[in-house]
C-alpha cells in the first residue's frame, strides 16, 4: 500500500514539474522546493516502515544461530602459547646471535647443545612415562615449536630439531621393540644426537624410488647405499634411514658403527648444520615400524616441519625488512614511503599468513587422526614457492646491503631454498 501511494506521488510530481503554468506564475522554485521537502518526508516514512518490518520477530527467528567458535578456533591453548613464547625468546636471545658465526664457520655451535639441554627441547617429544611431557600426539605443538625457533635462524633450528624429530618418529611409528630399545636411551642421555638420512644424490630425487637398499636375512636387516645432505651427520649417533625393501620404500633405524663412512658435503644453505654424505655398507639396522607403517604420512609430517621452519624464517625476513625500510632514508624520507617497497612487504605478510594457515590446517588434521596428505602437499607446494620469493624480495629490499653478509637476509635467502629441495629429513 505504501509503495502504491509513493508511486502515485512521484507520478504527480512529474506532471507538475512539466507544467508551463509554473513559469508563467513564477512559482517554479517555490513549488519545486515544496515538492522536494514532501518527497523527502515520504521516503523517510517508507524507509522507517521497511526498517520496522525487518526488525519484526518473525524475521529474527530466521537468523542463523551463533557459530560455535570451537569449530574453527585459531587461538592457541594456554600451554601452546607458553611454549611458543619460550621458544621465541630462545630464538631471539640464543639462536640469532650465534647464527652468523655458525654460517661463516660452517660449524654447529657446541655451546648451543648446552642451551638446548637447559631449554629441554627433546622432553617435548618424549612420552610422559619416560620423563617427557608428551601425553598424546602433539603434532600442532611441534610445528609451532619449529616455526618459533626458525625466527632465530633456519639452519640452527633444523639442527636442534634433528634429535627432537627422531624421537617424534620413534614415538609415533616405532614398533614395540624399537621404542623399548631407543626411547629410554634418549631419556637417560639428553646429549644423545640423532638425525635423518633420507635424501639421495639423484636428479629430481623421488623419495618413493630409493637407491639405498635394505636386505633381510634370518630376521636381521642390513642397509647398503648412500645418503646426502644429512644434518649433523658427522656427529650423530643414531640415524633414521629410508631404504627400498622388496620394491617398497621403508624406514629403518641405525646406530653408528664402522660400516658407516662419511664425507663433508657443504651446501648453498644450512651451513650451520654441517651437512655430510653418508655411505652405508651392510650396516645393521632395525625396522622402524610394523607392517601398518604409513610411509606417505611419514614424509608428509617431515615436510610440514620444513614448512614450519620456512614460515618462521620468512617472518624474520619480513620483520627485518620492515625495520630496515623505516630506518633507511632516500631523497629525504624512509624508503618505506615508496609504494614499491611497501607493497612488497605487504605481499610478504599476505603470503606468510597463507603459508601458516595451510601448515596449521594440515597439522591439526594429522593430530586429529584424519587424512591430511592433500593438505600437507598443498602446504609444501606453497611454502616451497613463496619462501624462495620472500627470501629474494628480502635481498631486493635491502639493495646492495642485501648482497653482503653484513645483514642476515642473504643467509636466510640461501637457507629458505632448502624448503623446496629437501624431502622429509625432519619429523613432526
Amino acid at each position: 500500500m505504501v509503495n502504491k501511494a509513493q508511486g502515485l506521488g512521484l507520478n504527480l510530481i512529474t506532471k507538475i514539474a512539466g507544467s508551463e503554468l509554473l513559469d508563467q506564475l513564477k512559482l517554479r522554485k517555490f513549488v519545486e522546493k515544496s515538492l522536494y521537502q514532501g518527497s523527502k518526508v515520504g521516503f523517510k516514512t517508507l524507509s522507517a516502515s521497511q526498517k520496522a518490518f525487518k526488525s519484526s520477530p518473525e524475521v529474527n527467528k530466521q537468523r542463523l544461530p551463533t557459530q560455535n567458535k570451537s569449530l574453527f578456533d585459531l587461538n592457541l591453548t594456554e600451554e601452546q602459547q607458553m611454549t611458543v613464547d619460550a621458544m621465541s625468546q630462545f630464538a631471539s636471545e640464543v639462536l640469532y646471535p650465534l647464527a652468523h658465526q655458525a654460517d661463516q664457520n660452517e660449524k654447529f655451535p657446541q655451546e648451543l647443545w648446552q642451551h638446548s639441554l637447559d631449554l629441554g627441547i627433546n622432553y617435548y617429544a618424549l612420552p610422559e612415562a619416560l620423563g617427557g611431557v608428551a601425553t598424546e600426539q602433539n603434532i600442532l605443538s611441534n610445528v609451532l615449536i619449529a616455526e618459533s625457533l626458525a625466527k632465530g635462524d633456519f639452519s640452527l633450528a633444523a639442527g636442534l630439531l634433528s634429535t627432537f624429530s627422531t624421537i617424534n618418529a620413534i614415538t609415533l611409528w616405532g614398533s614395540a621393540q624399537t621404542q623399548s630399545t631407543y626411547l629410554p636411551a634418549f631419556a637417560e642421555d639428553p646429549s644423545l644426537q640423532a638425525t635423518f638420512a633420507v635424501q639421495e644424490a639423484t636428479p629430481a630425487f623421488n623419495p618413493y624410488r630409493l637407491k639405498t637398499k635394505a636386505i633381510s636375512q634370518n630376521g636381521q636387516f642390513t642397509i647398503d647405499g648412500e645418503k646426502t645432505l644429512v644434518l649433523l651427520g658427522e656427529t650423530a649417533e643414531i640415524f633414521i634411514v629410508s631404504a627400498d625393501f622388496k620394491g617398497q620404500p621403508d624406514v629403518f633405524i641405525v646406530k653408528r658403527d664402522a660400516s658407516i663412512s662419511y664425507k663433508k658435503t657443504p651446501a648453498m644453505g644450512l651451513k650451520g648444520t654441517e651437512t655430510v654424505t653418508l655411505n652405508f655398507n651392510k650396516t645393521p639396522a632395525l625396522r622402524l615400524g610394523d607392517d601398518d607403517f604409513n610411509y606417505t604420512a611419514f614424509l608428509d609430517l617431515g615436510n610440514l616441519m620444513w614448512c614450519a621452519l620456512a614460515v618462521g624464517t620468512c617472518e624474520a625476513v619480513k620483520n627485518y625488512c620492515v625495520q630496515y625500510a623505516n630506518e633507511r632514508t632516500a631523497f629525504g624520507e624512509p624508503i618505506s614511503h615508496r609504494q614499491s617497497v611497501a607493497f612488497m612487504i605487504a605481499d610478504m605478510a599476505i603470503e606468510i599468513d597463507a603459508m601458516r594457515m595451510l601448515v596449521l590446517n594440515a597439522a591439526s588434521l594429522a593430530e586429529a587422526g584424519k587424512p591430511f596428505h592433500r593438505e600437507a602437499y598443498l602446504a609444501h607446494l606453497l611454502c616451497a614457492e613463496k619462501s624462495m620469493q620472500i627470501g629474494t624480495n628480502g635481498v631486493q629490499i635491502l639493495g646492495g646491503h642485501g648482497f653482503t653478509k653484513e645483514h642476515p637476509v642473504e643467509r636466510w635467502y640461501r637457507d629458505l631454498r632448502a624448503t623446496a629441495i629437501l624431502q622429509s629429513g625432519l619429523h613432526a
